[in-house]
Formats: C-alpha cells, sequence, structure tokens
C-alpha cells in the first residue's frame, strides 16, 4: 500500500479511461490506505480490490458495499478519518463474500448499522455454508490459492426487498433497484441528489463476469437490460464494485452503453445459432465476439471471456445437455480414455502427439490428447509432464484470470505427478505463484513470464 492524495487517484482514474495506465495498481492495493478519496462533495471512496462507496447524508454516513475481509480494519479507520457520524446504513449489492465481510468493525460500534440487501442474499449465505467445501476448491483453482478456506459465518441483511426500494437519509435519497446479472441477487443503487451510480458488480472495468465456468448461473440478458435502464439515470459518476470511478455523464453513458452492446451480442448471436438447431460446439465456435468492443479499456476479457458467456447462455437457455449423443448417457472419462490410448498405440504415444501439437500452436488440441493420455495413465511421468508443459502453456497465453487459474492448477497437478511433489509445491515455485497462494487475489495477466511449475 502506498501514499496518495485524492487529486493522484483521481488523475489515475483518467489516465486508465484513456488507456494511458492499467487498472493493476488499482487492484493491487496502490490506493487503498488509510483515506478515502473524496471523489465529490459527499462522496468517498475506498479504492481497493472490492471497492466501497461511503455517502455523508448530514445525518450519518451510508455504505454501498463494505469490501473483504482483508480490508475491513483498514476500511473501518479510513471512514472514520473520513467522519465521525454513525453508519446508519450498509448496502449489500450482493452477497459475493468480497463485498460483505467489511461491516464488523462498524457493528461493534455504538451504534449498529442497517444491512440492506436483495431477500435473495440471505439464500445465497445459506448455500454458500452448505457448500463450502466445493467454493473451496474452485476457488483455490480460480485465484491460485491453495490454502484458502471458504467462510461459513454471515452477516446477514436486516432489511431486504424484493423489487426496488427507496431509503431516505439526512438529504439523500437512496434508490435500490434489483437486477440480475453476475448474481440473481444483484443491486444496483442511485442516489439522485448526487447524479451518482453505484452498480456493484454490474459494472467491473472487465468483460463482464457473466460466464464463469465454475460458478453459479449467470443473467447476460437481464444483465443488458439493467445496463440500459441504468443509461437512462442520467449520472455523473459512477462507483464500481471494481476498478475505478468514471467521472463526467458522457463517459459513464458510453460505459454503460458499450457493456450492453457487448452482452446484446453475445445474446442475440447465440440465440440465432441456438434456434438453428446447432450443437453447443458449434455455437460456441460459430459466435464472433465484436472486437472493437474488447478493445475498450473497460470490457478487456481479464476476468471472465466471452467463450464463457456464451456457454452459460446455453446452460441458461438450452440445459446441460450439448447435443453430442456420446455426452448424454457417457461412459467414465478414463475408461475412454484408455480405449483411446489403445487405439493410437498406448498413453505415451497421444502425450508426444499432443507435445507436437503444442509444438505448433495447436493449444486447444494439444490439451485433449494430453488430457486424454494423463487419463489413461495417470501415474506416467511422461505423460504428466507433457500435460504440464501444455497446460503451462496455456496458461501464460490466457488473458482471463478464469482460464489461467484452472490452467495453472491443472499444470500443477502434473507437475506434482512427474517430480513426486504436490500441487502447492508446484503452485509456489514462481514469485507470482507465491503471491497468489499467498491471498493476494487480482485480475488479469500479471506478468508476461509467469511460471507456476518446474
Amino acid at each position: 500500500m502506498t501514499e496518495h492524495t485524492p487529486r493522484t487517484y483521481l488523475d489515475y482514474t483518467d489516465r486508465v479511461w484513456r488507456g494511458e495506465e492499467t487498472l493493476l495498481p488499482h487492484l493491487t492495493g496502490a490506493f487503498t490506505s488509510e483515506e478515502l478519496v473524496r471523489v465529490r462533495d459527499r462522496i468517498g471512496f475506498f479504492p481497493a480490490f472490492a471497492n466501497v462507496a461511503v455517502f455523508d447524508s448530514g445525518d450519518g454516513l451510508v455504505l454501498v458495499d463494505s469490501g473483504d475481509v482483508r480490508t475491513a480494519e483498514l476500511l473501518h479507520r479510513a471512514v472514520r478519518a473520513f467522519s465521525q457520524d454513525p453508519v446508519r446504513a450498509v448496502v449489500f449489492t450482493h452477497g459475493h463474500v468480497d463485498h460483505v465481510f467489511g461491516v464488523a468493525p462498524f457493528d461493534a460500534e455504538r451504534v449498529r448499522p442497517e444491512v440492506i440487501a436483495h431477500e435473495a442474499v440471505a439464500a445465497r449465505f445459506d448455500r454458500y455454508v452448505e457448500t463450502a467445501g466445493y467454493n473451496a476448491w474452485i476457488n483455490r483453482r480460480q485465484f491460485g490459492v491453495p490454502g484458502l478456506e471458504w467462510p461459513t459465518a454471515y452477516r446477514h441483511p436486516d432489511t431486504t426487498y424484493r423489487d426496488r426500494l427507496t431509503v431516505r437519509h439526512g438529504e439523500l435519497t437512496f434508490e435500490l433497484f434489483h437486477a440480475r446479472g453476475e448474481t440473481d441477487d444483484h443491486t444496483y443503487v442511485w442516489v439522485p441528489e448526487l447524479k451518482t451510480l453505484c452498480t456493484g458488480d454490474l459494472f467491473i472495468w472487465n468483460s463482464p463476469n457473466a460466464g464463469n465456468p465454475q460458478k453459479a448461473q449467470r443473467y447476460p440478458e437481464d444483465w443488458a437490460r439493467a445496463l440500459r435502464a441504468m443509461g437512462e439515470l442520467g449520472a455523473e459518476v459512477l462507483l464500481p464494485g471494481h476498478g475505478i470511478p468514471i467521472v463526467g455523464a458522457d463517459r459513464v453513458a458510453r460505459a454503460l452503453d458499450d457493456t450492453a452492446a457487448l452482452l446484446e451480442s453475445l445474446c442475440a448471436q447465440t440465440r440465432e445459432l441456438m434456434n438453428a438447431g446447432l450443437r453447443l460446439d458449434a455455437v460456441i465456435h460459430g459466435v464472433k465476439v465484436p472486437e472493437e468492443l474488447l478493445a475498450k479499456p473497460y470490457l478487456h476479457p481479464a476476468y471472465d471471456e466471452p467463450e464463457f458467456v456464451v456457454r452459460n447462455l446455453w446452460r441458461l437457455w438450452g440445459g446441460w445437455y450439448d447435443q453430442n449423443p456420446a455426452h448424454l448417457k457417457p461412459a467414465p472419462e478414463a475408461a475412454v480414455a484408455a480405449e483411446f490410448a489403445d487405439a493410437a498405440g498406448g498413453a505415451l504415444a497421444l502425450a508426444e502427439r499432443a507435445a507436437r501439437l503444442l509444438d505448433e500452436g495447436e493449444l486447444r488440441l494439444a490439451s485433449h490428447l494430453a488430457e486424454t493420455a494423463a487419463l489413461a495413465a495417470p501415474a506416467d511421468a511422461v505423460a504428466a509432464r507433457i500435460r504440464a508443459r501444455v497446460y503451462e502453456t496455456r496458461a501464460g497465453r490466457e488473458t482471463s484470470t478464469m482460464a489461467r487459474g484452472v490452467f495453472h492448477w491443472a499444470a500443477a497437478e502434473s507437475a506434482a505427478v512427474a517430480e513426486g511433489t504436490d500441487v502447492t509445491t508446484e503452485l509456489t515455485r514462481s514469485a507470482a505463484g507465491r503471491e497468489r497462494a499467498a491471498g493476494a487475489i487480482s485480475v488479469g495477466v500479471v506478468a508476461e513470464e509467469d511460471p507456476c511449475c518446474g
């Protein structure tokens, strides 16, 4: 964490908008401190991996989100440096753990804040408790943190709503709107007196997180509608759940419009191909992503990516069956792999072919063969080394956190087989891997060279 002034941070956000800076300093905590950024009169902003907006209503403070457990005490100090007035309310824009774990220090004060959220947040918390083991595993893979444990105790809302709720504190009005998007429990907040919009994760300075392959259903079409509705508000300030503020009505409108247009294009193309009776495989490879939109600094596919959104739309509209009859009631993967290996002349033949495909730049095909070889001969060190090389190469070529995380983990699994170690050892061989394993979660490519495994 570094010292900064509000002007320095706002100048930085302007450079990011113009494409002259990256989000990396913001996301890795370079501007996170014991001082809120004063975006405008009455508006404080806590810039972190997960942001928090703070509003001075004239009769106490209102927070939109509360960050994660790692920044809870720092947020508390920053809010108290901003104002000694009681925190009247905390709005959870949704129930993801990086947005709801900063309330405890405020609960310990004399005036306990009212936590407000959509009615589905409580059900999310219940699901998180029931699937804590699964959530631990998928987040270990996604972020490269082998020691991650999923929380099982949550601060539940005091007040919930279904469609829309108006909250008045002091001289400010907080209009809460429900919208399905990244989650089914999302809220965006409009403060009309300040022309300020808090989007939660409906805008995150990345290609929308509408396709996460390891997480619950996303809702791309509803998300686009919400972006269009937000665009009608005339906001002059946009405070996102992740990433930097956007200041200026023209900039806010452009960012919301471009993000909606990207999702609308993916939805329209996917629906058209599904209606034509194509298999999932043909749909995935048939949708053409609008590259001019992905080139925008706020739509880079650095966390999620459009290919995953297409899969999620199929799941939403068409179910889990991909229209390949062999996949309807399949044989066990290992049994299929053994048959392919036998037909090819052994697992090593498949692995060696995977290595040649890798050298030829056919990374997707190389993955299929390397995976089949490893399933057919899970203890074979040569096959494991080739699989590790294939997935480490793939991780290095990907832009999104989700793809990189899955491929890094797969490479570490095979490197552990080849070297007689374990996944944690292999994930932490590089400095970047050790930083991730320590919980330094980031979004997107951090360095050009980032090997995880020996």
